[in-house]
């Protein structure tokens, strides 16, 4: 065996320190042998019962270890937080560097050689892929898989997308709340993440079309055997992949961050994939920057799942997955090492389409052109976004008057007044909920239409905001304006009846008053008291970047790879 591994300074040494590293974890029944020297794979769990997306991980952990011990592997799981996008306040994205810092450093203090992250509810995978990129062993993700189709009435519902719907519909008095209550019981039939392409989904596919996980990650069903199978074959490939010293910064090249980037305009992702890959970008040293984005505006949709579309991830599975849309985009990838060690095009190879309205051709997409669109103007500076797939196309050219909440209880409060002075032509402006402001940058950037506009049938305005969205809603809906309202941004000083123009064609967002007007708003104006002194939200306060930046902490930008040479006894 070799004797040269990381994990040899932990068990393989005849001393003191060794005897305690290996006599300890005996006490779990683990013979001599496996600490010889045989690569120690460390199982990255964010399994919890208060994160139900990622339920299932539990299982699939017992599926990654038979992999490594049939590779000769020696697994050894451990916990690390999980981050509930439907359970925690006032947003799992205050969480996401946490668990990112919990991520690097459980790597970094515990003698691994390499890591599968099991990871799926929206945050866990970025937050998960932050922190291993920071520490460079070789890393592989397993994803949860997307629960089975939701159900109501014989037809498919969709998570989040027809969460958003049918409370439309409650508001405006076509649907009753019984039957509101009725589809809640058929939404989430199994395990795994939203089966719409959402955050989750989203990040799932782009980490298969980077080529950090194995084929056919993304989009099987959490339940479906075959991901328990997948489970296992990642348990034999990372093992390999340390023989090899395939690590993060080989896979996490300028190139692999474009073909997510691409794959994202393909399958009509989640907003949230820009902060993410921004943030990720920054672990691994690769300059990113929002105007990379725009390479994926003149991609077409070709993957026709809610919010964008009809169908759901279960369909998209069926349909062929991800390998279907990498052979589609093949003229357009770049070329990109991946976690088996060939270039991404292998993962497209044998690809197959099974269904064709599910998975569009290039040249009969569900829509063309419907990339992220950036936006930058006098009213974000550092940049905003938008998505056209899922939005009204009238709207996307735009100018009118803003209605202003000042931050998120003014809106709850206020939306539903019959006396609102909006029309549809307004543009609802929301402040105070970019990363500082809430502080996290939640998923509220996809406000309520006001009541009385419900009630008239509109079901669509232009909504501007320092929030985020989710990824499974939809609208047109401008996000991550940089610098956020908190941070001093032009967001901040915008009044009622200011005139707003949105152009995506052209990427603008413009706040159309005067210089000398702004200027005297901004000598009047202070930000709002913070919300939290103490514990890890203040230091998120004190040091998070803008959404430009991918809202990671300051200090934990780019990687420590040095080797723990102190010992604890």
């Amino acid at each position: 065996m070799t004797t040269d591994r990381r994990n040899r300074a932990w068990y393989g040494k005849l001393d003191k320190d060794g005897f305690i590293h290996r006599s300890w974890m005996k006490n779990q029944g683990f013979p001599d042998h496996v600490f010889d020297g045989r690569p120690v794979i460390g199982i990255c769990n964010t399994w919890s019962e208060l994160t139900p997306c990622n339920h299932g991980l539990r299982t699939l952990a017992e599926g990654v270890k038979r992999g490594v011990w049939e590779a000769g592997g020696f697994p050894v799981e451990f916990p690390v937080m999980s981050l509930g996008e439907t359970q925690m306040k006032p947003t799992a994205m205050l969480f996401r560097n946490l668990l990112a810092m919990d991520v690097e450093e459980s790597i970094r203090a515990y003698g691994m050689d390499g890591v599968v992250l099991l990871g799926g509810c929206d945050k866990t995978t970025p937050g998960q892929l932050m922190g291993a990129a920071s520490v460079d062993l070789p890393s592989i993700v397993v994803s949860a898989g997307p629960m089975l189709n939701g159900k109501y009435r014989g037809q498919d519902i969709g998570s989040g997308t027809d969460v958003w719907k049918f409370s439309e519909a409650v508001r405006a008095g076509e649907m009753t709340l019984a039957d509101f209550m009725n589809a809640e019981a058929g939404m989430s039939r199994s395990a795994g993440v939203c089966m719409t392409m959402g955050t989750a989904s989203t990040m799932a596919s782009l980490v298969e079309a980077m080529g950090l996980s194995l084929p056919t990650n993304a989009a099987l069903p959490a339940v479906d055997a075959r991901r328990m199978a997948l489970a296992h074959l990642t348990g034999k490939r990372i093992v390999e992949m340390v023989e090899e010293d395939l690590r993060p910064s080989a896979i996490l090249t300028k190139e692999a961050f474009e073909n997510a980037i691409l794959a994202n305009a393909a399958v009509g992702g989640s907003t949230n994939a820009v902060v993410h890959l921004l943030a990720l970008a920054g672990r691994a040293n690769v300059d990113l920057s929002l105007k990379d984005f725009e390479i994926g505006g003149e991609i077409p949709l070709l993957v026709n799942c809610m919010p964008s579309g009809q169908y759901l991830m279960e369909d998209f599975a069926y349909a062929g997955g991800v390998p279907v849309v990498l052979s589609e985009l093949k003229d357009h990838l770049r070329p990109a090492t991946t976690v088996l060690g060939k270039d991404i095009s292998a993962y497209a190879e044998g690809a197959e389409c099974f269904n064709s309205d599910v998975i569009r051709s290039m040249e009969a997409p569900v829509k063309p052109a419907a990339g992220l669109r950036v936006l930058t103007g006098s009213l974000a500076p550092d940049g905003a976004i938008v998505k056209p797939s899922a939005a009204t196309d009238a709207l996307l050219e735009h100018e009118g008057e803003a209605f202003v909440f000042e931050n998120i209880e003014d809106m709850k409060a206020n939306i539903d007044r019959d006396d609102l002075p909006v029309t549809p032509e307004t543009i609802l402006v929301l402040k105070g909920c970019g990363p500082k402001g809430y502080p996290g940058m939640p998923e509220v950037g996809n406000m309520p239409i006001p009541a009385k506009l419900v009630r008239e049938g509109v079901r669509d305005m232009i909504r501007v905001s320092d929030a985020r969205m989710s990824g499974t809603a939809y609208g047109t809906v401008i996000l991550h304006v940089a610098p956020e309202a908190q941070a001093g941004g032009p967001l901040a000083l915008v009044k009622n009846g200011d005139r707003i123009r949105i152009s995506a064609k052209d990427g603008v967002l413009d706040l159309l008053v005067e210089d000398a007007e702004l200027a005297a708003r901004r000598a009047a104006w202070t930000p709002d008291p913070p919300h939290y002194t103490r514990g890890y939200a203040k230091l998120y306060v004190d040091h998070v970047l803008q959404a430009n930046q991918g809202a990671d902490l300051d200090f934990l930008v780019g990687q420590d790879t040095r080797p723990v040479t102190r010992e604890s006894h």
